[in-house]
């Protein structure tokens, strides 16, 4: 298995939006699109992990809408599945309107579901005696079921799938550091031309958020104002929190994802980048140490899972970055990569992930800051080790510490943060 195609096949793709309400669109328009004609009802089942990263963020073409729901209906009202995820691309605004009618009327509603462990969105529609069905699972479009009246169209069987999900995650967990170094050396040209398109695509990105009077902005006007010199740690960090601001904005561009998330493609792809241009590095290095930091991206979600109640931008994109940085610089060097895993990990371990939102962007800015930092002390030879807290002996040791608190230490922390963020969203009776 070429480990790193897998994980750029199922892990790094464009996405027009944050990437769950997308997946809820593409599911809604994979069923709508069974319907001779626009749905009268709708509803949507998602497990807690897309319910919570969709509820507060604002989806593209949308004038200013948040959430799955909205995301869903304009998804099945559109019926372009083949667009996948960059589906809400295609928003007629006269479908807006209409949108918000089923939302208000009752006639299309969301609920979170707890089917298991793992991605889950299941969409059902209906127009008259028509209905269909689309279900996706473990992956953001890993269709696994669709229906029309009852029977499948398709039916990939949800066994199957799983497999074929676990098959190149099961590797990918086996596989130590270096090995994950030795497929990223290994690069083909194809490969090098795709992850160069999504610098491309997250630049512009960033580009756009540059606009906007968020995170970034605010950044950048404490260099104005001689709180922050004008270095490569603070342009990093402008550059990184404006494409989340615009990301999370629901401006209409793109962003390429690592691990499946738009705002880890921007940490896991511009960091080493805009590193890799300062410290006059080759091209083809730089490239090459993008794959590596899509790999440890990948990785560290085979232990911690794609959805945890840990911030990904900050625990695997980071660590992906910081890796990316001093294999740059030092190449296979494993004690330094060790040492700069071990740095962020310890320093952004125990950030929460509360969905998405326009707060995402100051996570992204503090993942941006902590991997620069981590590599820089790396290259030093200074980092924390195995004497300190949940450090391991090895990186490895490090992120599967990591994934046992996630997993175990804070297994409620998801279900106390989605109580609260559904408190908020509730009418007083």
């Amino acid at each position: 298995m070429n480990i790193l195609k897998a994980v750029l096949e199922h892990e790094v793709f464009p996405a027009l939006g944050c990437t769950e309400p997308i997946a809820v669109a593409y599911a809604a328009g994979l069923a709508g699109d069974q319907l001779d004609a626009d749905f009268e009802e709708m509803t949507i089942a998602v497990d807690p992990g897309v319910y919570k990263n969709g509820l507060a963020v604002h989806v593209p073409n949308t004038d200013g809408e948040r959430g799955n729901l909205i995301a869903g209906v304009l998804g099945a009202l559109i019926r372009r599945p083949d667009l996948k995820m960059e589906i809400l691309k295609a928003v007629d605004p006269a479908q807006i309107p209409r949108a918000r009618s089923l939302i208000e009327s009752g006639k299309a509603r969301i609920l979170c579901h707890r089917p298991g462990k793992g991605m889950h969105i299941d969409v059902r529609v209906r127009r008259g005696s028509e209905t269909a069905r689309a279900v996706i699972r473990h992956r953001h479009t890993n269709l696994v079921l669709l229906e029309k009246n009852g029977r499948p169209v398709f039916q990939g069987g949800d066994e199957t799938d799983r497999q074929v999900l676990s098959d190149y995650q099961t590797t990918l967990s086996r596989l130590g550091i270096v090995d994950l170094i030795r497929a990223a050396e290994n690069i083909d040209d194809a490969d090098r031309h795709y992850l160069q398109e999504g610098v491309e695509m997250n630049l512009k990105m960033a580009e756009a958020g540059k606009d906007l009077k968020k995170v970034g902005h605010y950044l950048s006007d404490l260099i104005q104002k001689g709180f922050f010199q004008d270095d490569i740690l603070s342009t990093s960090k402008i550059m990184t929190s404006s494409a989340a601001d615009a990301r999370m904005a629901g401006l209409n561009h793109p962003v390429m994802a690592s691990g499946g998330s738009g705002n880890q493609g921007i940490v896991a792809i511009l960091v080493p980048y805009h590193v890799g241009q300062y410290f006059d590095i080759p091209e083809d290095r730089i490239i090459e140490s993008i794959a590596l930091s899509h790999l440890l991206n990948g990785y560290v979600k085979c232990f911690t899972g794609s959805l945890s109640p840990i911030c990904g931008c900050a625990i695997a994109a980071g660590v992906g970055a910081a890796g990316a940085i001093v294999y740059q610089q030092s190449g296979a060097h494993m004690d330094r990569i060790t040492l700069a895993i071990n740095n962020i990990v310890s320093d952004l371990g125990g950030m929460l992930c509360d969905g998405a939102k326009g707060g995402c962007a100051l996570k992204v800015a503090s993942a941006t800051d902590s991997a620069i930092r981590s590599a820089y002390m790396a290259l030093n030879d200074y980092g924390i080790t195995a004497v300190e807290g949940f450090v391991g002996k090895t990186a490895e040791q490090t992120i599967y510490n990591l994934s046992r608190i996630s997993e175990i230490g804070m297994a409620k922390a998801d279900d106390v943060m989605l109580d609260i963020m559904t408190e908020k969203t509730t009418p007083a009776p």
